[in-house]
């Protein structure tokens, strides 16, 4: 770590080496969100996702830019988007 003062104040920076780049126990590390989606929105739907998880933007005129800036926005709807997403992918294997 780097520490640096910037108008009297002690900020700290992590230098690039200290950044650790793999995560082998995360199976989310580099999915995006968007790709978590597109994968649950193919394989089960709008109505079917929107049931299982009970949550309304896929129930309700569902778009992939409303439900990208909800789960986004909304951390416990995300939890359990990833939830879903684990399981259908642990079912492949």
């Amino acid at each position: 770590m780097k520490a640096s003062y910037i108008c009297g104040r002690l900020f700290t920076f992590m230098e690039k080496e200290n950044i650790p780049q793999d995560q082998p126990n995360n199976p989310l590390h580099g999915v995006k969100l968007v790709e978590i989606l597109e994968h649950l929105e193919d394989k089960f739907g709008w109505e079917e996702m929107g049931e299982r998880l009970n949550i309304n933007c896929f129930l309700n005129n569902p778009t992939f830019k409303s439900s990208l800036k909800f789960l986004r926005t909304t951390p416990w709807a995300r939890e359990k988007v990833e939830r879903m997403y684990l399981k259908s992918i642990k079912k492949r294997y």
